[in-house]
């Protein structure tokens, strides 16, 4: 019989406003073989955002506890806030069989990409500079100087891009959701992710 280890993190990353978090749910809508990460972090919940679902929001002070624990796979501080990401529930998920989905900045897919654990990374765009601006102002939640303020942030996240497997443009939803899920599959059959095919193959011959 050909088996194989097929569970691997899903790194999602794109400037903010890029649409990369409406792409993560899409695709958990149509998943049962993907479950979501949830991050830790120390800024406030913005809009319906629920403690527990779309994130874990906590002070300093538990951060901190959590950091110096070890709790953390990765953790950044991005916009004067901390994010960081759960190492013993990403295992967990892994080990059950799980792909785990995650959108996070550059600074923390650099930090995952140094550990052991199996990851594809994909870096979401939109169509151009104009229209992330747009995104941004239409998203009704920051203020000129701070929307001013991640589009600078964007500029350099972009020279990231090299450090990632695929690039995605999200200028129509449906076809970015489509790409992502081309990519997962694609990923899904990795040679590297069969356990030695060969001989598995073999073994089932008469």
């Amino acid at each position: 019989m050909i088996n194989k280890s097929c569970s691997f993190l899903i790194i999602l990353s794109a400037p903010s406003g890029g649409g990369k978090s409406t792409i993560l749910n899409e695709i958990l809508q149509v998943s049962d073989n993907i479950d979501y990460s949830v991050s830790f972090t120390t800024r406030n919940p913005r809009g319906e955002e629920k403690n527990g679902i779309h994130y874990h929001f906590v002070d300093d002070a538990e951060f901190l506890a959590r950091t110096e624990s070890g709790d953390f796979l990765e953790h950044a501080r991005v916009f004067g806030k901390w994010y960081g990401t759960s190492i013993s529930y990403i295992k967990s998920r892994l080990a059950a069989g799980k792909h785990v989905i995650m959108d996070i900045d550059v600074q923390g897919a650099s930090l995952i990409s140094a550990t052991d654990i199996p990851y594809v990374k994909v870096f979401i765009i939109p169509p151009s500079m104009d229209v992330l601006k747009e995104r941004l102002v239409l998203r009704a939640t920051d203020s000129d100087a701070e929307i001013a303020k991640r589009l600078n942030t964007a500029k350099s996240e972009l020279a990231y891009i090299p450090n990632y497997d695929y690039l995605v443009v999200n200028d129509d939803l449906s076809q970015a959701v489509s790409d992502v899920q081309a990519i997962i599959r694609a990923e899904e059959n990795r040679v590297q992710r069969y356990i030695k095919p060969v001989e598995g193959f073999l073994t089932q011959e008469k």
